[in-house]
């Protein structure tokens, strides 16, 4: 910003002053390209407010002081004169210095008649306030001197007796704040430059980072960290059925054998007969076949036929120590886009979901984590990281405004579902070992509907069989038809599927309590879990 602009547009120009003995020396205008930037405080009312003019030096009083009237033009007499007449020095007035501090005043040059020039307006910051007052110095206080002003003389009377401090003093002032200023600044840039341009003339001066960013090191704790390190150990998922249909998904390594960790309604429509490959992040494609897969839970392992060495599987955290608001990486192929990363937080636990095709038969009920990580269709089967890196989860369902939970081709609306990885993993190994599911069961048959104020045992069962299989747990419990289940262990139960999702986050043999309620009266009873083998 130029200081000679700062408040001093529509002043109008002082009257040219007499010529002093000897011309002062004239105030270097900073050069904006030698780098003369100046970091005075600036006040902006002061700025925005238009000091008054400065008033012209007072004419000395003294009468031996020398004289001269010159116009303000001048003549071509006075010119030539100037020109080849060189005037002597005139000597220094008794009460006067014997020398200008800035040095001797130099030769008067060519023109000298209409020297010197108008002195300029106040500067913004030579006082402060709300406007500035002739004489004015410093901060405002009305005392001190001017800002980068020399400290005066001993025995020295800038005003030259007149009792008035003259614009003189302010204008030497003013010279010397510039010089220093611009001084420091040109040191400054020259120094700058020097260092960019390694001693060639013609560089740009502009300044670079330390660091590029693929040399940049980023710690394993960040998103950048996680990702990096766990993108190689997950895949995207073709699988093509031979009626035509299929999708994409996503998995990851589950173990070095090559085992690839999935959901079931990835796979579920190549299983039978189809093609299903797994492509890693180097872009490299393996054929896969299904190895075991359980409709009730959403989980498929597949298996890499032709793995490659030195497969890395991606480390299985802890679903059950997760806590709302914990930080939370979701990688997969939203749409088709491999290698997708998101991030989010948990945003609730043991969130009751059943999601499927609509139909009770080929539903699946999970106690899920739920997060606001952005998942879409294709996310499905890919890990849900947390800050560390372990998987947590396995993104499975989304809500979507179009209705119903599930794999709709709505976008992210911030509600994701993730299957617990404790759950996960115990379905994996049992897929790993027999290639069916166990399930843990209560034996009875509870209502779907919602709004029953928990998990009601239907009057009857499937194709007319009793809804509370005989000899089975719940039996032997005492549980009987009618009987409105409210609370699995500590966890309220609100509908079938809450209750379904609880049941099945435990191992067949895990003793329970139910609470019930039955003619208004609320009792508990401890259950046995039982296990049905397979999908039925």
């Amino acid at each position: 910003m130029s200081t000679e602009n700062e408040g001093t547009e529509g002043n109008a120009v002082p009257a040219v002053p007499s010529v002093p003995p000897a011309p002062p020396v004239p105030a270097t205008t900073p050069d904006p390209a030698a780098g003369n930037v100046r970091d005075e405080p600036k006040d902006t009312t002061a700025a925005e407010a238009t000091p008054p003019a400065a008033a012209p030096p007072a004419t000395p009083t003294h009468a031996d002081a020398p004289r001269h009237t010159p116009t303000a033009q001048g003549t071509p007499q006075d010119h030539a004169a100037t020109a080849h007449t060189p005037q002597p020095p005139t000597p220094p007035h008794p009460h006067q210095p014997p020398h200008s501090p800035y040095g001797a005043a130099p030769e008067p040059p060519a023109g000298a008649a209409s020297w010197p020039p108008p002195p300029p307006a106040v500067p913004s910051y030579a006082g402060g306030g709300a406007a500035h007052t002739p004489g004015g110095v410093g901060n405002g206080s009305g005392g001190g001197p001017v800002w980068g002003a020399p400290p005066p003389q001993p025995g020295h009377n800038p005003t030259h007796g007149t009792g008035k401090r003259g614009a003189g003093g302010l204008i030497a002032a003013v010279a010397v704040a510039a010089l220093v200023a611009g001084g420091i600044g040109g040191a400054l840039g020259f120094w700058a430059a020097d260092r960019n341009d390694n001693g060639s003339s013609g560089s740009s001066t502009t300044v670079s980072a330390s660091d590029s960013p693929r040399d940049l090191k980023r710690p394993a704790g960040t998103v950048a960290g996680v990702a990096a390190k766990a993108l190689p150990s997950v895949v995207t998922i073709d699988a093509q059925g031979g009626d035509g249909e299929g999708g994409t998904g996503t998995g990851f390594v589950y173990d070095k054998e090559g085992h690839i960790l999935t959901n079931n309604h990835v796979v579920a429509s190549a299983a039978e007969s189809g093609e299903l490959s797994a492509t890693f992040s180097d872009g490299k494609k393996y054929a896969a076949e299904v190895v075991g897969r359980a409709q009730g839970y959403d989980v498929a392992v597949l298996k890499l036929k032709n793995p490659p060495a030195g497969l890395t599987p991606l480390p299985l955290g802890n679903s059950e120590s997760v806590a709302v608001g914990d930080s939370t990486i979701a990688i997969g192929a939203p749409f088709g886009l491999s290698n997708t990363v998101t991030t989010g937080i948990i945003s609730a636990k043991n969130r009751p979901v059943a999601s499927g095709d609509g139909s009770s038969s080929k539903n699946s009920y999970m106690s899920a984590l739920q997060t606001d990580a952005s998942i879409n269709p294709g996310n499905s089967g890919g890990p849900l990281l947390d800050a560390t890196g372990a998987v947590i989860g396995i993104n499975s369902a989304i809500q979507s405004t179009g209705g119903g939970l599930g794999q709709s081709q709505a976008g992210s609306i911030g509600l994701g579902f993730a299957i617990p990885i404790n759950q996960a993993k115990n379905v994996a190994e049992q897929l790993i070992k027999t290639g069916k599911p166990v399930y843990p069961v209560i034996g009875a048959t509870v209502s779907m509907e919602e709004k029953t104020g928990g998990a009601a045992i239907s009057p009857e069962g499937a194709a007319g069989t009793p809804s509370v299989t005989p000899n089975g747990p719940a039996a032997k419990a005492g549980l009987k038809p009618g009987d409105v289940i409210t609370k699995f262990n500590d966890t309220v139960i609100d509908s079938g599927p809450t209750l379904i999702g609880e049941i099945w986050t435990r191992k067949p043999g895990e003793k329970v309590t139910l609470t019930y309620e039955r003619d208004g009266k609320t009792s508990t009873a401890e259950v046995t879990l039982g296990q049905r083998e397979g999908d039925s």
